[in-house]
């Protein structure tokens, strides 16, 4: 039985009309708030502001953050959040205008967006749903407590890959633990409404069918959480098709900790497994769920909410499902109970868009749950990702402990990107003192990053995190023959569009770095302008700082 009390009704108005949304979509960002929204100005430039004048923070929830409606406050303060009252998926509004932000603003400058109520499926759906709320490039610094450097989102990123970098420092190379501290069910806000039974349907909330090509709606932010009695307790973020209204595909690749449990129970002859989906989570246990930080040893056990209370500073607050003793954190918006069919005939799931921007294939072997029970939050708050489209998550976690593992096999490395809006592409540079370095540091990446498939490296004088300078180096550095290294045969990812074969790829490495006599290259290469300005007018920047940084943070972009 339900206590839900109106848990997806709609509110009153009228949707935004499709002469508005064209409008909108035609003249930019600065119409949209004329249909609802807040004003189009909220980009990286009012984030510098605040910061600057500290007024965010006096009124935003500050780190660590408990939960997602309390990060979703803190971007809000910062001016990083535009909202929407009535947006119509089944014209796929909601997906067009995320283009249309990213496309005035890049992808790493768009703020988080907030549709209060969805039309779905010819209904008007109580949301609210919010997309990309760890995708500028100031959330990587919030996320800790840091504020963001004004006007200068680069440095914003180092901030925050320093605080990261000196917590793995302080820990040997890991990230720190914080045991988890169990709450009562009775003080655990996930638990406010609970749902069973026939009155289960997971079609009434604002789970959204993102793209025309998609199979349909998903499930695609939620945490999976499983256990098992050897490998211990897992979460991990799998696209989850809604098949009805009780019925959810669990689509886990085999190089992911969630398929080998299962695999390991099917082995076993169990006939289910429980499992407990959350959705709507604070912000750290997302980026845990849905990304490698985490190193898993063979025959060692590893509880991933102790990590996540270790990097927040503070234990994580969780309570027990309803239905089996997976511990969840007790704060999130949503959680979806139920039961994996081991034994059943496993069916097909997808297509669906996928990570690197194109339609990914379906998967005919897809295991699949009952939903037994929903529990959530008086109306929940749902989260959305729109997936190769955005940033899904702050990423200096990530490149920080990649760097520790860098710097011991790379001689001289200085700086080190993934970037997630070019899947496929990774910039490093070195600190070059020997011909042959530039290709070596290369290899080191073809080695151990199985998503990589563009390796380029660049002398210490480039901003690795500024892709027009890792282009001007190429441009300018780099001769095809002989700075270059293909590797025919090296592993991929399933997600690839490329791939021939499924896990298989070939590979290149760039030396875009100066090429030494010994490499072929010249025996005199040249300074680049900007080199020669800083050493002739040593003080330029500072003092342009200082005369002139508030009209670069006062301008708007057009």
């Amino acid at each position: 039985m339900s206590n839900s009390k109106n848990a997806s009704k709609p509110k009153a108005g009228e949707p935004v009309s499709r002469r508005d949304f064209l409008a909108t979509t035609g003249t930019g960002l600065a119409a949209l708030a004329t249909v609802g929204c807040a004003p189009a100005q909220q980009d990286c430039i009012d984030v510098a502001a605040a910061a600057a004048t500290g007024a965010a923070s006096k009124i935003a929830p500050t780190a660590p953050f408990d939960t997602f409606r309390d990060w979703i406050a803190a971007l809000d303060a910062h001016g990083l959040l535009m909202r929407f009252d009535r947006v119509d998926q089944d014209a796929y509004h909601t997906t067009g205008l995320f283009f249309r932000a990213t496309d005035k603003f890049g992808f790493y400058e768009t703020p988080a967006m907030m549709f209060e109520n969805v039309k779905i499926d010819g209904e008007w759906v109580k949301g609210p749903v919010i997309a990309n709320h760890q995708g500028h490039w100031a959330t990587d610094a919030l996320l800790w407590g840091l504020e963001p450097v004004p006007g200068d989102n680069y440095a914003t990123y180092r901030r925050a890959k320093a605080h990261l970098s000196a917590m793995l420092e302080r820990n040997g190379g890991e990230y720190p633990q914080i045991a988890p501290v169990e709450i009562s069910r009775d003080r655990a806000l996930c638990k406010e409404v609970v749902i069973t039974g026939d009155d289960i349907d997971i079609r009434r909330f604002a789970f959204l069918k993102t793209n025309p090509s998609d199979v349909g709606r998903y499930v695609n932010t939620g945490s999976v959480f499983m256990e098992d009695a050897e490998m211990g307790p897992n979460f991990g973020t799998y696209r989850c098709q809604i098949k009805g209204p009780r019925k959810l595909m669990v689509n886990s690749s085999t190089i992911h900790q969630g398929y080998k449990m299962m695999m390991a129970a099917k082995a076993r002859g169990e006939q289910t497994m429980p499992v407990s989906i959350v959705v709507g989570q604070d912000p750290v246990t997302w980026f845990l769920s849905s990304s490698p930080v985490v190193r898993r040893q063979e025959g060692v056990v590893v509880d991933e909410l102790a990590i996540a209370g270790g990097m927040r500073g503070k234990a994580l607050e969780t309570v027990k499902s309803e239905t089996s003793d997976i511990r969840i954190p007790a704060h999130v918006e949503m959680v979806i109970e139920g039961e994996i069919q081991l034994q059943a005939e496993r069916e097909l799931e997808g297509p669906f868009g996928e990570m690197f921007g194109y339609l990914g294939p379906p998967n005919e072997q897809t295991f699949w749950m009952n939903i037994t029970t929903i529990t959530h939050r008086k109306d929940p708050w749902m989260m959305n990702s729109y997936t190769g489209m955005q940033r899904g998550m702050v990423t200096a976690p990530m490149d920080s402990m990649y760097e520790i593992l860098l710097r011991r096999i790379v001689p001289g490395f200085v700086d080190y990107h993934f970037p997630h809006d070019v899947m496929g592409f990774v910039s490093l540079s070195i600190d070059k003192t020997r011909p042959g370095q530039g290709l070596e540091a290369g290899r080191a990446v073809v080695q151990r990053n199985r998503i990589a498939k563009v390796i380029v490296v660049v002398d210490k004088d480039i901003n690795v995190l500024d892709r027009t300078a890792v282009v001007f180096a190429m441009g300018s550095r780099w001769q095809p023959s002989p700075a270059t290294e293909i590797f025919p045969d090296a592993k991929g990812v399933m997600t690839d569009p490329s791939q021939l074969v499924e896990g298989e790829t070939s590979k290149i490495v760039i030396d875009a770095t100066r090429q030494w006599p010994e490499e072929g290259g010249r025996d005199n290469f040249p300074e680049t302008n900007r080199a020669l300005l800083q050493r002739g007018a040593p003080d330029v920047f500072e003092e342009v700082n200082a005369l002139y940084s508030q009209a670069l943070i006062d301008y708007r972009r057009v």
